[in-house]
């Protein structure tokens, strides 16, 4: 059944910020109410736009405002913007997680039930437009000073090999003093492993983990020893083979907790599919697609808060909509991890807030078939990577990947306007120094993939979440044939943690989201989610009338010619694939531009030859761009590449 659309968003054409100078230089306008006149009277003159671009602000209705942490644009045009929870304990405690699906093109938008919370998981684009989404949230951080009940890790053990076991949430786990303890999540433990034969039979007893907490509140019930646990209710030979171990109970700071629970969005019936759990938990996974259709995932806090260790990566086979076990490699959660022509991942160093500062943080090319890492070597300031933005070169042909900006590990106040290049083309691959972000140390800074072959970068912050009122409100477009920035309209609104910008169809670019701590230099006054919506229109856009596009196939095979429609083909310079973007804390391993060759062009046609391989263009759905000359695009039309 269609669905009908439930409201409408009113846009408000805003003024961007912008030093009124010459030079077009970017800084606060603030010079009293004829200054602000003047300055929206700058920014709207028809010159400016055609150098700098033009911001514009949507504000929904209150009622579909929601805090926008995922943002992916689907093969329909529209976006699904996840927020779950939306960090927001008291959404989480009432069980209020929130989806909507907005169609930028119509102003159309409604809310998508929610049936887990996904604030925090990961996702990625499916062959076929689906999106599927991992992991999320299980429990919310309780810092030090707020834990009230004794908890920790308690591994549940199997020792039957015939039977596995199912045990609810609220199972209490039972010391030898009496103290109890229960679990705060369903667990299921496989059936013992069972090998040999008379004397020689060996049982291996099975093992899941579970967080739990005391009954009761209080440090009676913490515990620093090593401690076996029996079941309470169970008896006879249940009870020997079922127990728990825990290292220990303590009233130390807990983190955040992930979810096995896995579903697709699907884009036709516009909702949630359940698919079946990972194996592991996940909070802050990365979710990357490979040549063969199949999804990598790896890295995020577990059930019980502990980062996962490089021996719990899975596979996702959208075929069976099952989980197996991948290749062996740790990292540090939301790792950026992008495939590679060769195949191989490549992990560029940027990731995002959890994972011990000596651990994973080293760039390299990762062999899923000979389960290899090779260190690239040469990114300056390998110690500011996190919160960092990366981003496939466009086009995607020439295998170079670039970090920009980033800060130091955890709350660190440290930042750096470092960008480098990686080019996986040579047989070493190294980085080599790119130009600094004109805004200087940037943390949570959005980088967009333009149809011009630029990359679009806005926002961000000097500090940690914006802390001492340390929004950037600044942007610039990277020129990777000049190896340089240009200057940018200014953005009004300012984004640093859990904010999104991704690419539209008509060549524009929307951004969202923002989780400052504070909203005063001083830091003592809590802010809110950013909820307002800016569009950014790029400078091509106007710069007269644009080619069009009039006709391309809905699928076309990889290594394929086709034919699309324009009536100027003589106009057209260049011709494109981007896959559009799905992106949480500026990580966005799925928007990439491959290059197509323009093969002939005939009577109002063109002949576009697609790449043969897969791993250069994944399968799945992608923009069709054309450009001309002048690097003006057209609108895209929507095409699925197939094996």
């Amino acid at each position: 059944m269609k669905i009908r659309n439930a409201g409408r968003t009113r846009r408000f054409a805003l003024g961007s910020t912008v030093v009124l100078t010459v030079a077009g230089m970017n800084a606060p306008a603030v010079l009293g109410f004829a200054g602000s006149q003047y300055h929206r009277y700058v920014i709207n003159r028809p010159a400016y736009k055609a150098e700098y671009g033009h911001w514009q602000t949507v504000e929904l209705p209150a009622e579909f405002r929601i805090n926008a942490v995922h943002a992916t644009l689907l093969r329909t045009g529209k976006i699904l913007i996840i927020a779950g929870s939306g960090n927001d304990q008291r959404s989480f405690d009432a069980g209020s997680f929130k989806s909507l699906l907005w169609d930028p093109a119509r102003n159309t938008y409604r809310l998508i039930p929610t049936p887990a919370d996904m604030f925090c998981g990961g996702h990625t684009a499916l062959p076929d437009g689906r999106l599927l989404v991992a992991g999320g949230t299980l429990r919310y951080e309780a810092l030090d000073g707020a834990v009230r009940k004794a908890a920790g890790a308690m591994r549940v053990r199997n020792e039957n090999p015939d039977t596995g076991r199912t045990l609810p949430r609220g199972t209490v786990f039972t010391a030898p003093d009496g103290r109890e303890y229960r679990s705060t999540a369903e667990v299921t433990v496989p059936a013992a492993v069972k090998s040999g034969s008379g004397a020689a039979t060996k049982v291996t007893a099975a093992e899941q983990q579970v967080f739990v907490e005391a009954g009761e509140p209080g440090a009676a019930y913490v515990n620093g020893s090593s401690t076996q646990y029996a079941i309470k209710g169970l008896s006879g030979a249940d009870a020997r083979n079922l127990y728990g171990m825990a290292e220990r109970m303590t009233l130390e700071k807990q983190d955040f907790q992930g979810i096995r629970s896995a579903f697709e969005f699907n884009p036709d019936t516009e909702q949630y599919e359940r698919v079946g759990d990972m194996a592991y938990a996940r909070w802050y996974p990365t979710l990357t697609g490979l040549g063969d259709g199949r999804v990598i995932t790896v890295s995020g806090l577990d059930d019980t808060g502990r980062i996962l260790g490089g021996q719990d990566n899975e596979i996702y086979d959208p075929v069976a909509r099952t989980w197996s076990k991948a290749p062996d490699q740790y990292f540090p959660t939301y790792p950026s991890l992008f495939l590679t022509a060769s195949g191989k991942l490549f992990y560029s160093g940027s990731n995002a807030g959890y994972g011990p500062a000596d651990q994973g943080r080293r760039p390299g090319l990762w062999d899923l078939a000979a389960n290899s890492f090779r260190p690239v070597e040469g990114l300056r300031d390998p110690d500011l990577t996190e919160t960092s933005s990366s981003v496939l070169l466009p086009p995607a042909q020439t295998q170079k990947v670039m970090v920009l900006g980033g800060g130091g590990v955890g709350e660190s106040p440290r930042s750096t306007a470092r960008t480098d290049i990686a080019d996986l083309s040579a047989p070493d691959p190294a980085f080599t120094p790119g130009p600094d972000l004109p805004a200087g140390g940037t943390r949570y800074l959005n980088s967009v993939i333009l149809p011009d072959d630029t990359v679009f970068t806005t926002g961000g912050s000097a500090d940690y979440r914006g802390k001492h009122s340390s929004d950037l409100l600044k942007a610039q477009v990277y020129h990777p044939d000049t190896n340089a920035f240009t200057t940018a309209a200014a953005p009004a609104v300012g984004r640093d943690y859990h904010s999104e910008a991704l690419l539209l169809p008509d060549g524009r670019v929307v951004v969202l989201g923002s989780n400052p701590l504070f909203a005063d230099r001083a830091d003592t006054r809590p802010a809110d989610f950013e909820q307002r919506i800016e569009i950014y229109t790029p400078p091509y856009l106007f710069h007269g009338d644009r080619p069009e596009l009039t006709g391309a196939p809905a699928a076309a095979k990889l290594g394929s010619t086709i034919s699309a429609a324009t009536p100027a083909p003589e106009r057209i310079a260049t011709a494109k694939l981007i896959r559009p973007s799905s992106v949480t804390h500026a990580t966005d391993v799925e928007q990439r531009s491959v290059a197509l060759d323009i093969a002939g062009r005939g009577a109002g046609t063109l002949s576009l030859t697609l790449p043969a391989n897969h791993d250069l263009l994944p399968p799945g759905w992608y923009m069709l761009f054309v450009t001309d000359t002048a690097g003006t695009p057209s609108v895209a039309s929507w095409v699925q590449v197939t094996e």
